[in-house]
């Protein structure tokens, strides 16, 4: 019987360690490599959106997301004061993930959850006392880590980004090529 899984991935932090390490992350390649570990039941997506111009290349993959098999949840960024009068962004989708891997927790068999951050551990743990397993994929090899030393030790198992490089690394040459085929 095949494992059904779902994938959780936190977009911001998937993007930085994926930055951190060198390289950017092509999505349809992802969704195959991890699609071959048994019946995808979900792929989501999470982020936050705002209108600055920052965001023009987020929203280009978001639609392309929505329409290649993943489920895309974004919210707006929010921002704030720091109380030293610097102005920072709040870009959690913490809660929105947490409520989603609950939801379907009796449909999967193996949560992939693409994020090292700590915020993860009570999810992680609520899922496994629900019968399924969990599996942190992000990177220990940067430098900082950016993996949550207690959110690695309570998965029931870790993958290192940086050993996917070659599997779900995004060519620009290779997007060129497939352009200019299309033409």
């Amino acid at each position: 019987m095949m494992e059904r899984i779902a994938l959780f991935i936190d977009g911001a932090n998937l993007h930085f360690s994926a930055k951190a390490l060198g390289f950017e992350i092509d999505f349809k390649r992802l969704l195959a490599e991890f699609s071959v570990r048994g019946q995808l039941v979900r792929a989501f997506f999470y982020t936050t959106i705002s209108d600055s111009p920052d965001f023009v290349g987020l929203r280009s993959l978001i639609d392309w997301l929505d329409y290649n098999g993943f489920m895309v949840k974004t919210k707006p960024a929010k921002e704030y004061d720091d109380g030293e009068g610097r102005r920072r962004v709040k870009r959690s989708m913490g809660v929105e993930l947490a409520i989603d891997a609950m939801e379907i927790a009796d449909r999967m068999d193996h949560a992939y959850l693409f994020s090292g951050d700590g915020d993860f551990l009570r999810v992680t743990q609520a899922l496994q006392r629900a019968g399924v397993r969990v599996t942190v994929v992000a990177s220990a090899r940067t430098k900082p880590p950016l993996v949550a030393a207690e959110l690695r030790r309570q998965a029931d198992s870790f993958l290192e980004l940086g050993d996917f490089r070659r599997a779900i690394e995004r060519h620009p040459t290779h997007e060129l090529r497939i352009r200019a085929r299309d033409l």
